[in-house]
């Protein structure tokens, strides 16, 4: 549950005053620095209250699309060797995120970081654990794509021979005219191109959405029996000041990381939760600074982005670099401790977050937190067969 770099009063006025938001965005906008949203035509599935996410213009949300990039995404042939898809690293009962600590490219080559849940991406502004300029998921799709440092799929130079396969399957001959009929019409290049693929990729992933939890059942949808006595109670002490967690893993999505339809100006959240301090001034290890390693400023060591917790008792293991193992590993040697290296070194990071203060949970409240926690788990989303492997034979 990582902590906000702001203060503790910062951070609560930025939550009691939802105002400003909606001021600034109608401020920018009449200066013509946000663009008017069209709304989409295409069916979200959203229950009622959500809020659409926001869609690139030039790449609209279709079902044709959406179908064209799950093919797309459960597709080991887009990894140089046919050993690796989208979906070996972002697996469906997983809520779409690894179970290795780190995932595995081509050349069995470790990566960098714990691959995240792609549940609500669509909602996430920006979309890596730490570098701020990875906003649009077009151009996410490049990274494992045809990235070197690590090597994930491993087509870098090899970009003819992967639209020649796509333009000589049967599938695909299909697929791609249907979710790309302008493209069609124009030819082959068109069709077949990284603009198709990324689009196609970035429509899937924006479809991967998740409101189906116990928990939304309790909190939205007025069932009162939907969640357990203890998952109550362990809601409760998760919107407490003593343990701090919502002021970072708040909202509908349990980020500080969020841009939607009502909120075009995104918000962003980076922060330093204390994993790491090797030298009692901070230092994280190093391929591990986060967003100092873009900033280059010294206050940015460590701070990464927070991801959500929605599914999170699906989502093992945990922090950026997958070395928690277990949820109440998580709280109790981490988050209730002010810091694992804290804990450690027995003196605090001068770069942790101000929230994180640490806490002391009483008998049973660590239960009542991870019932709280797996209320956040939807079963319908881990088995929706829209969003299975369609490579797969019954």
């Amino acid at each position: 549950m990582p902590a906000t770099h702001s203060t503790v009063a910062a951070a609560r006025r930025r939550r009691a005053n939802p105002a400003a938001t909606v001021l600034a965005c109608l401020l920018m906008l009449a200066l013509g620095v946000l663009p008017v949203i069209a709304r989409s035509s295409y069916d979200w599935g959203l229950p009622q209250g959500m809020p659409e996410p926001v869609v690139p213009p030039d790449n609209p949300m279709s079902d044709e699309k959406v179908q064209l990039g799950r093919h797309l995404f459960y597709d080991r042939r887009l990894s140089r060797d046919g050993s690796i898809a989208c979906a070996s690293c972002h697996q469906q009962e997983r809520a779409f995120a690894d179970p290795r600590r780190l995932p595995s490219g081509v050349d069995g080559q470790p990566g960098e970081r714990n691959a995240m849940s792609l549940a609500n991406v669509a909602y996430l502004p920006v979309l890596t654990w730490s570098n701020p300029m990875i906003t649009s998921l077009e151009v996410q799709a490049l990274i494992p794509l045809f990235g070197e440092h690590p090597v994930e799929m491993g087509m870098s130079g090899r970009e003819q021979q992967l639209f020649e396969g796509l333009r000589t399957d049967p599938v695909y001959q299909r697929l791609f005219p249907l979710a790309f009929p302008e493209e069609a019409r124009a030819g082959d290049a068109r069709l077949y191109s990284l603009a198709s693929l990324t689009r196609a990729l970035a429509s899937f992933q924006r479809s991967l959405i998740s409101f189906d939890s116990p928990y939304d059942r309790y909190r939205y949808r007025g069932q009162s029996d939907a969640i357990s006595v203890s998952a109550r109670r362990g809601e409760a002490l998760f919107f407490s000041e003593r343990t701090e967690c919502y002021h970072c893993h708040g909202g509908f999505n349990f980020t500080d990381n969020l841009v939607h339809r009502r909120q075009p100006l995104a918000e962003t959240g980076f922060h330093n939760t204390g994993l790491y301090d090797l030298d009692a001034r901070g230092t994280y290890p190093a391929g591990q600074t986060g967003l100092a390693a873009f900033t280059g400023a010294r206050s940015d060591m460590g701070r990464f982005r927070t991801p959500s917790l929605r599914n999170v008792s699906v989502t093992a293991p945990y922090m950026h670099d997958g070395s928690i193992a277990d949820l109440r590993a998580v709280i109790r040697e981490h988050y209730a401790k002010a810091g694992r290296s804290a804990n450690s070194a027995g003196r605090p990071s001068p770069l942790r977050s101000e929230l994180m203060v640490g806490f002391e949970l009483e008998a049973g409240e660590l239960d009542d937190l991870i019932a709280f926690l797996s209320a956040l788990t939807d079963e319908r989303f881990l088995n929706d067969p829209r969003h299975a492997d369609p490579w797969k034979k019954p």
